[in-house]
């Protein structure tokens, strides 16, 4: 199972550490601190029949079904547009609706693929999730989206970008099945981002020359300086403001960041292979779609790309989707030997990616007497911004939650937590009490972590 959101940790981090503006901290804590029924929820794929996902059957009418949480955050909500149905009135029931009847078509008119699954699953997407939420994500089943808080964030179904790009975290759930962490993780958020563009240049009729190539145009506010979310053009380049902070995206594998926060730092990283894209479908001309798309869908579905495939696995295999093609061949390895992920080779050789590449380390949960100690720290990556926020409670001080503090920590052996993987865009918490370390993603946090994570972060 997948869940995604788009708006990386260390973006909501930054709005969350706003001391400027208490509201819009609070509004960037609300979005941090999940719904206790979306930390806990325990959602599964649909049924399998000998290793293959089944479509769930519905009327052809009901491809794609948008619903209103209707600020709650009970899933999915209640529906209120399908598919052929006339226009709602509600401006994000019906971006919702433009952005999953878009990237169906792209994937079933370009790529031949029903829906997501590629055998017609209906699609669900659900629109006014909580209140002032900052984020949207793919939880495994169906697509979310928040309305952003008024202040530094849009609607997320504004973009039609937005909504693709989780819609392609379902696609890669029932292809590749990129693992969420290192490497793997940035091609996850990478394929998003490169199919999410060419959904948005295939809706405007652009060509690559004419594209922005800017992942989350218009999703801020005004008062916020920046151009879009993400640059695949330029990683790193699209915002820098007082507030959020600038961009802190990476375009080339010298500035890999190797780091154990956001799942391997999976929203830096992923500007490398976005940056590799956008090199092939300027230079090949003409629509992204038709020639770069592609190469990049070719490559996702080969058998060359599977869970654990780095930059350099799936670089060979869009050099190889070229074919017998050596300009074709030359034009993508030359790509990716630009943003340093292979190196020099004759026209269209695949080589090695070079030393210094990172994944995410792995932080060991440990045991011991949490009661005992002074300082709990807790630290929040992942989401769709990639932002990471890091707050500390002395159990003895006179921090009005330090005596619940401490009554969590006694009962708490974190020595028994037993993670699992990481999923896209979902949150990855880090508990630190002592010598006490353990990681845990935000589908599998007890009550008693979510109130320590809540006790700890609120109030920065």
């Amino acid at each position: 199972m997948s869940s995604c959101h788009f708006v990386p940790p260390y973006l909501l981090d930054a709005i969350a550490s706003a001391h400027v503006d208490a509201d819009l901290a609070r509004c960037g804590h609300a979005t941090l601190a999940v719904d206790e029924g979306l930390r806990s929820r325990r959602l599964t794929p649909p049924p399998m029949v000998e290793g293959v996902p089944q479509r769930v059957t519905l009327a052809e009418e009901d491809a794609w079904t948008v619903h209103t949480a209707a600020n709650g955050s009970e899933l999915p909500g209640s529906p209120v547009r399908s598919a052929g149905e006339p226009v709602s009135g509600d401006a994000a029931v019906d971006e919702a609706y433009a952005g999953v009847e878009a990237s169906v078509a792209l994937f079933a008119e370009v790529f031949g693929r029903t829906s997501y699954d590629g055998r017609g699953a209906p699609v669900i997407a659900t629109v006014h999730y909580e209140r002032n939420y900052d984020n949207a994500f793919w939880d495994g089943r169906q697509l979310v989206l928040g309305d952003g808080d008024g202040r530094v964030f849009d609607r997320f179904t504004k973009p039609v970008e937005v909504l693709a790009h989780e819609f392609v975290h379902a696609v890669t759930q029932y292809t590749a099945g990129l693992a969420y962490r290192g490497e793997p993780g940035a091609l996850n958020e990478s394929m998003s981002d490169v199919f999410a563009a060419c959904v948005k240049q295939r809706l405007r009729g652009q060509t690559a020359a004419e594209a922005d190539w800017l992942i989350g145009e218009g999703l801020f506010l005004p008062v916020v300086a920046a151009r879009g979310l993400r640059s695949m053009a330029a990683p790193g380049t699209a915002y820098e403001d007082p507030v959020i902070g600038r961009d802190p995206q990476v375009g080339h594998m010298a500035s890999y960041v190797d780091t154990t926060e956001d799942n391997g730092g999976v929203h830096l990283n992923s500007g490398i292979p976005n940056r590799a894209f956008h090199l092939v479908a300027t230079r090949l001309g003409g629509y992204s779609w038709e020639r770069a798309g592609r190469l990049w869908f070719d490559a996702l579905t080969s058998s060359a790309v599977g869970p654990d495939a780095g930059f350099a696995e799936f670089a060979r295999a869009t050099v190889a989707a070229a074919g017998d093609d050596r300009g074709l061949r030359d034009v993508v390895g030359r790509a990716w030997v630009e943003v340093g992920v292979l190196e020099p080779a004759a026209a269209g050789g695949a080589a090695g990616a070079p030393a210094g590449a990172g994944a995410e380390g792995g932080v060991g949960a440990a045991g011991g007497e949490a009661g005992a100690e002074e300082v709990v720290e807790v630290t929040r990556s992942g989401g769709f911004a990639g932002r990471t926020v890091h707050a500390a409670v002395s159990t003895t001080g006179e921090d009005p939650r330090a005596a619940e503090v401490r009554a969590l920590v006694s009962r708490i052996d974190l020595g028994a937590v037993r993670p699992s993987p990481p999923q896209p865009d979902r949150y990855v918490y880090s508990f630190a009490v002592g010598h006490a370390v353990v990681r845990v993603p935000e589908q599998d946090l007890t009550p008693d972590l979510s109130r320590l994570a809540a006790l700890v972060l609120d109030d920065l």
